[in-house]
């Protein structure tokens, strides 16, 4: 399970992502549920990069009284039976994910412990995903975005991430040679046929521990305190 990636920067090795528009808008360096991201399409034969939030059904959009739910990754598995991710599953709603690096926890201490993962020749890297459009309250429309897994039980690396009895999974790194086939994929079946594991040589990983928080200032005022971030 993903759930937090390093996203790549304009400047950084775009010329990867050759295919794809640089964005036109600013987003965090790293993204965390519910932030906004750039996400690759195809439409035609055009290519596009577009802003979507992460997670394919966002909090807002989960129903008062609903148990808040993540849907940050789709198992491969399970994609055409899931509610959440039925829909565009099946109608094609195919897009690519770009990041420099992604954060899954390792317990080899004992403890978890973030680790980075990316490649192992240091270029960015596209992630296999899908998307939904959404109607805001406004009117306005925006789309959301979910990572597509498979089991690695028996990859090299991945196998190494997640609590001891867990489900191993990773998400689908999509070669830089296979963008536009995987956004022109005409049916599910070839669709699957990309939901691969990437090869352990080609990836490297490492620790990479969130820095220590820092503790709020805060200032007494009638009888309260107050933080001076608020």
């Amino acid at each position: 399970m993903c759930t937090s990636y390093e996203a790549n920067p304009n400047a950084a090795r775009w010329d990867v992502f050759s295919l794809f528009p640089q964005p036109d808008f600013d987003y965090k360096p790293e993204i965390y549920k519910d932030y906004y991201a750039p996400i690759f399409l195809r439409g035609g034969e055009q290519f596009t990069t577009v802003p979507a939030s992460f997670g394919i059904v966002p909090r807002r959009h989960i129903p008062p009284g609903v148990k808040v739910f993540d849907t940050m990754n789709a198992r491969s598995e399970s994609v055409e039976q899931k509610r959440s991710f039925s829909g565009a599953w099946k109608s094609l709603q195919l897009c690519l994910i770009p990041c420099r690096t992604f954060f899954e926890p390792n317990y080899e201490t004992g403890k978890a412990v973030r680790w980075k993962i990316g490649m192992a020749n240091g270029d960015p890297l596209a992630i296999a995903g899908l998307w939904r459009q959404w109607k805001e309250v406004d009117g306005s429309l925006s789309l959301a975005f979910t990572m597509l897994t498979v089991s690695s039980d028996e990859h090299p690396l991945m196998t190494r991430f997640h609590k001891p009895g867990d489900e191993k999974r990773s998400v689908v790194i999509v070669p830089p040679a296979r963008y536009d086939d995987w956004l022109s994929c005409t049916s599910t079946d070839e669709a699957r046929s990309f939901l691969q594991l990437y090869p352990a040589d080609e990836m490297c990983a490492g620790p990479y521990p969130l820095p220590p928080r820092k503790p709020q200032a805060s200032v007494e005022g009638e009888g309260t305190q107050q933080s001076l971030l608020d």
